[in-house]
């Protein structure tokens, strides 16, 4: 069984047992908004990733660094929820954790997540002009942006929403291009 099946096998009821606990004292997107910034920071700083999941790290030592991290702004439960995870030895999965209950939860509020690839940032205009497409596509209350930059493309964008994949880049057109020449 590979690693990902098993991460998302573990993940899931973790995930799915914080969502009925932040449903039952309405801190849904209390929850979703502390475990995005966990999530910023643990890609921005593989070695807090490494250092959280690592066995030879003391659970002590983990909790200690997990409060810090998430400081006094975030809720007991969620707080007792990290705990939780690290006394089970299963911190090592938070980064699914995390993924799947931001995936329960803009199913919840019907949101979508956009990946969006652009040759340089885009500006305020081009945001919007994205969310607008997305959601005329996909008949969705909001849209959550994941931009990456990749030079490679050359210009324009690629847009990815679930396994929808719109390529209006520079280089997906000139490939385009070639495929109908060489044909």
């Amino acid at each position: 069984m590979n690693s990902t099946l098993l991460s998302s096998e573990i993940a899931e009821p973790y995930a799915q047992a914080l969502m009925a606990l932040a449903q039952s004292k309405g801190l849904t997107d209390e929850f979703g908004d502390d475990l995005r910034s966990l999530e910023g920071l643990l890609e921005a700083s593989p070695e807090l990733g490494f250092f959280i999941s690592s066995p030879v790290v003391k659970e002590g030592d983990k909790k200690a660094i997990l409060h810090r991290v998430m400081g006094d702004r975030t809720s007991p439960y969620l707080m007792n929820f990290l705990m939780l995870l690290v006394d089970k030895r299963r911190i090592v999965f938070l980064e699914p954790i995390v993924a799947q209950y931001l995936a329960l939860l803009r199913k919840l509020n019907n949101v979508v997540l956009a990946e969006v690839t652009s040759a340089r940032g885009l500006s305020d205009g081009q945001i919007r002009s994205v969310i607008d497409r997305v959601r005329g596509m996909t008949q969705a209350r909001d849209v959550e942006l994941k931009t990456q930059i990749d030079p490679e493309i050359l210009g324009g964008v690629i847009i990815k929403v679930g396994s929808q994949i719109i390529d209006a880049s520079l280089r997906g057109q000139l490939r385009r291009i070639g495929m109908s020449l060489n044909a």
